[in-house]
């Protein structure tokens, strides 16, 4: 929703400049005091009336609202640059050139106000926007009188946090297609001997990837097949992506830089003599399939494909019998839905019948199930409510629209409360069938201004909520998880992804180019597809933006030349966020909140912008003015070079320097951590530090004690590439949640000080961080760690029982050459998942196995044990010395063994 996403950023630039010591006193105070209280009224009009189905007066006030809020975000940040840019500088010229453009153009609209019900302020200047809210303030207040309130009709509001476990079943749970799987999995382990392919068709939503997934993963198919790979192909792909999806899974041996033919060939032998699984997910055509065919090799083992499409002719090509799903009946639908809307507790009696009937308009399609299930899971379980949802539902199926269930999925969107309107929205900037990064996403969200600041939280805490909150909804898909246990990547599929593209060019949310671009005029934000810049229309995408003067975003992935930038870039002076992969120069961007590169770049850039975000790979000397960037959230560098904070000075206050927003600060290199320095981040969360050898030539300890004042610090990584012992004064705030540790010295008693972390969850000791031979951990300590990984350990003896790590969920020992074994009590820890090891010597590879076979016969399903070998010699060299010993063969369920060489090879 782009009026809530406006007036939630007014809001927040409102709140920066009220807070910053300069720009505050050029702003009058009266004047940001009378748009913040009209803003506030505005957004309580958007986030309790215009819920669920509203009428066309309501979507015109929105739209009213929508532009005058942005109208306040293009009038404040222009007065912002006049007061951080030189008066006569090339950018202030140019800024005004612009503003004065979009001036004229608003004085020309203004004959056409009354008529084009949409609403433009008459004069680009703060009073003028004052007025104009006022204005529409006083339509909401006569809207609201003639409406009356419908409180009792608003969808809940409570979002979840970001810590909140969700009652969803998972990507992964299905209902109502039990006898499918069977018949899949009777197909894939059948006696059939040549290579096997298996088509699954269906329309978009009935379950096709959902099926083939959970035979994927099936523990019979997991210890049936050498090797398992899976590729999503979709309507635009690239043959070279394909065979880089497919080995990426199976071989960590992968040059991207290879061709096509090379990456088959690479392929081909790893497939060549082993039986092998190959998901082949939303193929839209037989050419993708000839592409990659050849690739394939006829081991005639039993080796199978399985194709899933929406298209049935495509299907037919590959002369197998069709694996064709169809609707759920009444009774599989009614099972889905309660499970989505109620997880274990069962439909309220009251909600039955009204509950089917809108479960019954679903037609047996398990996503519109599956949403429309999330819908009601969140909202009031009153059956005015639902039968309001019901009503509106049958006036989207009556309107004509009614084509693969967009019109109930559309339903989802117009009932989702308003803060997670153009958060959903956002998701269409990325590619279809996309692995989305949650951290990146929102950090996105938050330099949109998307989310509305509560003191209790952090504005990304806020946004980890609404991720979850989507998934909760069934709105987005979690794709992997993270070793703290939140969700690490997620994903969404086409048909929503569709809704959100449809819904953002409707509501001139955003701009997706998707061909020659045309009518991005109004565009605040910009979509360029990569493969539309590098091979179609180049020139026509970057002179679109000379259309686009009011742009705040623009997200691309251009690898092209820089002066294709440059020359964008110059066109569009408002910029604000913006998103790109190359080493472009920045110029006469207004108020830039993201800033991402990925190749080295100038510092220069950091000295003229405001900036709330900086992602770069490349080396960088920051200048003394970072300390004076209140704004800055995250910074993200690959080599960073900090500057001491600068001393006080003639009438500046040590407040000048303290960087109250900065979130995340990585990769910083051989800095000194003074007190001033620790008091100018003392709010960031997570911090990643290094030191190189250098630092031996130097007597300086960098004060690494005071890093215990940074109190709100809940992620410290430290990289030591000197291994000196004067690290050891490094000391850890209470509030560390995940600690890693690489080449630091640590001894039997600093993992006592380790153990005794009481928020400690995530625990990494890497490159022979451990000197100890012995550890013997004691109970008390570890009480929340989650996560435990060693790597490089000159460890020997590990005493450790079941209570030392009482909540411990998974267990990862790399490079483990010393180790005389894990101890069977290991196995005991009842949230105990997983244990991985990798190239770890033979007797903790043989406890592993033990604690998997005795786990299994006490009747525990839950733990599994992974072990991975460098190659398949030393697998196959370590299975014949085991024979030799002792009488096992290796065949438990909870046991699996792999190469990093070829990946997945049974067990």
């Amino acid at each position: 929703m782009a009026a809530y996403a406006a007036l939630v950023s007014v809001l927040t630039i409102i709140d920066h400049i009220q807070n910053h010591p300069r720009l505050s006193i050029s702003f009058d105070k009266n004047q940001l005091e009378s748009l913040g209280e009209k803003v506030g009224f505005l957004l309580d009009f958007i986030e309790t009336d215009t819920h669920g189905v509203i009428s066309e007066q309501a979507q015109v006030l929105e739209r009213r609202i929508a532009s005058a809020a942005y109208a306040a975000e293009d009038v404040i940040e222009s007065h912002v640059v006049d007061r951080i840019q030189p008066a006569g500088s090339v950018e202030v010229h140019r800024l005004r050139k612009v503003v004065k453009d979009i001036m004229h153009s608003m004085r020309l609209k203004k004959a056409r106000k009354e008529e084009n019900n949409a609403g433009s302020i008459s004069m680009l200047d703060l009073q003028a926007v004052i007025e104009d809210m006022d204005s529409i303030k006083k339509k909401v207040i006569e809207f609201r009188d003639e409406s009356g309130s419908n409180d009792d009709m608003q969808p809940t509001s409570t979002t979840t946090s970001s810590s909140t476990p969700l009652i969803t079943t998972g990507k992964n749970t299905m209902v109502g297609f039990d006898e499918q799987l069977l018949q899949l999995l009777d197909k894939l382990t059948g006696q059939r001997s040549n290579r096997h392919i298996i088509p699954i068709v269906g329309m978009g939503g009935i379950g096709k990837t959902t099926l083939a997934q959970n035979a994927y993963e099936h523990s019979l198919i997991v210890h049936h097949f050498d090797i398992r790979t899976w590729v999503t192909i979709s309507q635009k792909y690239s043959v070279k992506e394909l065979l880089l999806q497919l080995l990426s899974m199976i071989s960590s041996d992968i040059d991207s830089e290879d061709d096509e033919q090379l990456l088959g060939q690479k392929l081909h032998k790893i497939l060549w003599g082993r039986r092998y699984l190959i998901v082949i997910d939303d193929i839209w055509g037989v050419e993708a399939w000839d592409n990659l065919n050849l690739f394939f090799p006829e081991n005639n083992n039993g080796s199978r494909i399985v194709v899933t499409t929406r298209i049935s002719h495509v299907a037919t090509q590959f002369d197998s019998s069709l694996f064709e799903l169809s609707f759920l009946d009444e009774d599989k639908s009614w099972d889905l839905f309660c499970q989505k809307a109620f997880g274990e507790a069962g439909c309220p009696l009251e909600l039955e019948d009204i509950g089917k009937e809108i479960v019954k308009k679903c037609k047996g399609l398990p996503l519109s199930i599956t949403v429309i299930g999330g819908l009601l899971g969140r909202s009031h379980m009153s059956q005015k409510y639902w039968k309001n949802i019901a009503k509106d539902l049958n006036s989207f199926l009556n309107s004509g629209e009614d084509e693969n269930c967009s019109s109930i999925l559309s339903l989802s969107y117009t009932y989702l409360p308003a803060h997670l309107k153009p958060c959903f929205l956002y998701m269409a900037i990325f590619p279809e069938d996309h692995k989305i990064l949650v951290s990146r996403l929102t950090k996105l969200w938050v330099a949109e201004g998307f989310i509305k600041s509560k003191e209790s939280q952090s504005l990304e805490e806020i946004a980890r909520g609404y991720i979850n909150d989507l998934i909760d909804r069934n709105l987005i898909i979690k794709h992997t998880m993270g070793s703290n246990g939140n969700v690490k990547n997620c994903m969404i599929h086409d048909l929503l992804r569709d809704l959100c593209l449809m819904v953002a060019q409707k509501e001139e949310f955003m701009c997706v180019i998707e061909d020659i671009p045309r009518g991005t005029e109004r565009g605040r934000r910009i979509v360029c597809d990569k493969k539309i810049q590098q091979v179609k229309y180049p020139f026509p995408v970057f002179y679109t933006l000379r259309l686009a003067p009011l742009t705040g975003t623009w997200v691309t992935n251009i690898d092209g030349r820089p002066f294709r930038v440059l020359h964008t870039l110059r066109l569009a002076p408002l910029t604000r966020t913006w998103v790109t992969s190359i080493d472009g120069q920045l110029s006469n961007n207004r108020l830039l909140r993201v800033m991402s590169f990925h190749s080295e770049t100038k510092i220069k850039y950091l000295r003229s912008h405001i900036v709330d975000q900086v992602n770069m790979r490349g080396r960088i000397k920051a200048p003394s003015q970072i300390w004076e960037m209140r704004q800055l959230r995250h910074v993200d560098v690959w080599e960073l070079h900090l500057p001491d904070p600068p001393s006080q000075s003639g009438d500046q206050q040590q407040d000048d320097f303290v960087l109250q927003n900065l979130q995340t600060l990585k990769n910083v290199k051989n800095f000194v951590w003074s007190e001033e320095a620790c008091k100018g981040i003392v709010n960031v969360r997570k911090l990643n530090i290094a030191y190189a050898s250098e630092w031996k030539k130097s007597n300086n300890d960098y004060q690494l004690y005071n890093v215990s004042q940074l109190h709100k610090l809940e992620s410290l990584s430290c990289v030591s590439y000197c291994k000196d012992e004067r690290l050891r004064k490094l000391t850890f705030p209470c509030s560390l949640k995940k600690l890693s540790l690489d080449g630091f010295i640590v001894r039997y008693q600093d993992l006592t000080v380790i153990g005794s972390l009481p928020c400690l969850e995530v625990l990494k000791l890497l490159d022979s961080s451990i000197k100890e031979d012995e550890w013997n951990p004691v109970e008390g300590e570890f009480l929340r760690l989650k996560f435990l990984l060693v790597l490089w350990s000159s460890l020997v003896y590990w005493n450790v029982e079941s209570s030392h790590f009482p909540v411990l969920e998974k267990l990862v020992l790399l490079h483990m050459k010393e180790l005389d074994g894990i101890p069977l009590e290991i196995g005991e820890i009842p949230t105990l998942r997983l244990i991985e090891l990798k190239s770890c010597n033979e007797s903790t590879i043989m406890s592993a196995f033990k604690i998997a076979e005795e786990q299994e016969d006490a009747g525990n399903e839950l733990l599994q044990v992974r072990v991975e070998f460098l190659s398949e010699y030393l697998l196959e060299r370590f299975q014949e010395k085991m024979k030799q010993t002792v009488d096992h063969n290796f065949t438990r369920n909870n046991f699996h063994v792999v190469t990093k060489e070829y990946g997945p090879i049974g067990s």
